[in-house]
């Protein structure tokens, strides 16, 4: 199939011809992992037991509502320093990816895609009299083509090479290949055991979730059975049968489930009850269960104070400065690599204006980085501060600029002129 994407005459990357293509294509192997249907795969057994999971559900969502706030911009490069953001009609592919969708839209959809499959795939669709606009490649029918890099002389194998990525059915089979310039492949989490495919951060806690909801299932059965701890009734050997089927008959309807809790339960004569097990202050449910979903939100990078979980709301986690810190955190150890994540993969299908401009995320407008704008204006008052002092003290204005924008006194070049504090008395 690849044949058939590729012509003779196109080169599609940069050093790599038709012949090299062919080259690679005839040792190729699909080195990714099958996200396709069955329930045994990994990615797709955690995807599952993610999406039925609420502290998972709670965590994606903490981090796509703060994700899909964000918008592209055109940042250039001048002196190797990141210059002022602008915009050009090339971004409204981004700003409206697809019919009544926005940006927003966009980065949410790549977010659950990879919290929940490491992976979010998009392809540019155009032609025919079609709008150009981002079509989603499921993950679950994706695989990641390789091909291996071999010693001339020894045979032996000590790299890969990227050759594309191959859309299947549900039975394997291809249906679509992609050359890897025309996929925006947004892979936040690097899977070690694969070079140009990511992972979920599920995959570290999976153990985790299933402990949640195998709690959450022991909490329904205590409702279901008694709503009590477990009790063992014991009888006078010269009990018939016939007494006993009915005791437990009466039992079991009378105080049996949650709507039956806490009446009064009577005996006849020659019956026993003792309560065995524990109820869920014995258990201490709430710690067991609580430092589970710490540590879910811990692999989510979002800070427990801030997803609202029992543990996050203890203590002085909620006082202004810690809380200030989880929130900064959260924005600066989480969000903002992201955000540069997706900005470096959507331009695979929306290329620079120039060799010395990138596409990157502009965050001014964000709500949640407000207290950070506070900062950032502080800083500016300082460097403003130290602006006129150097300018007072003789050096060029334009060299104070640049030495204070890129942090480096060194750029300072002085006038000759002194303040008249510095120069000898009775001098002109």
């Amino acid at each position: 199939m690849l044949g058939r994407l590729l012509r003779p005459t196109e080169t599609r990357s940069a050093g790599m011809s038709w012949s090299d293509y062919l080259r690679l294509f005839e040792q190729f192997s699909y080195g990714g992992h099958r996200y396709i249907a069955p329930v045994s795969s990994v990615p797709e057994m955690t995807a599952l037991q993610g999406q039925s999971n609420p502290i998972v559900a709670a965590a994606i969502h903490a981090r796509m509502m703060v994700f899909a706030e964000v918008r592209f911009q055109w940042q250039p490069y001048s002196g190797g320093r990141p210059g002022n953001l602008f915009g050009t009609e090339a971004l409204t592919l981004l700003e409206r990816p697809w019919p009544n969708a926005t940006t927003g839209d966009l980065l949410a959809r790549m977010e659950v895609d990879a919290s929940l499959y490491g992976n979010s795939y998009w392809v540019k669709m155009e032609g025919r009299g079609v709008e150009p606009h981002l079509m989603r490649l499921d993950p679950r029918h994706v695989k990641v083509m390789t091909a291996s890099v071999n010693d001339p002389i020894t045979g032996g194998k000590w790299g890969e090479h990227l050759v594309g990525y191959a859309v299947v059915d549900d039975h394997d089979q291809d249906v679509k290949i992609f050359l890897p310039e025309e996929v925006c492949h947004y892979k936040p989490l690097p899977d070690p055991s694969h070079p140009f495919r990511g992972r979920t951060w599920l995959s570290t806690v999976i153990t985790d979730v299933q402990a949640d909801q195998e709690l959450s299932g022991y909490k329904h059965s205590f409702m279901r059975n008694a709503a009590t701890p477990n009790m063992v009734v014991s009888f006078d050997p010269s009990i018939t049968k016939e007494a006993f089927d009915t005791f437990v008959s009466r039992l079991e309807s009378n105080h049996r489930g949650s709507a039956q809790a806490y009446r009064t339960m009577y005996l006849g004569g020659g019956a026993d009850v003792k309560v065995v097990g524990a109820d869920f202050q014995r258990l201490d449910m709430k710690s067991v269960q609580g430092a589970g979903e710490t540590r879910i939100a811990a692999a989510a990078g979002v800070p427990a104070s801030y997803l609202g979980i029992s543990e996050g709301l203890a203590g002085s986690a909620l006082n202004a400065g810690n809380y200030g810190a989880a929130r900064r955190r959260f924005a600066d150890g989480t969000i903002r690599p992201l955000w540069r994540a997706a900005a470096d993969a959507l331009q695979t299908l929306v290329p620079a204006p120039d060799p010395a401009t990138r596409l990157w995320y502009d965050d001014r407008d964000v709500s949640f980085l407000q207290e950070d704008v506070l900062d950032s204006a502080e800083i500016k008052q300082k460097d403003a501060m130290t602006m006129r002092t150097l300018v007072d003290g003789g050096f060029d204005p334009q060299s104070v600029i640049d030495a204070v924008t890129a942090g480096d006194l060194t750029l300072l070049r002085h006038t000759g002129s002194v303040s008249v504090q510095l120069q000898p008395p009775g001098s002109a």
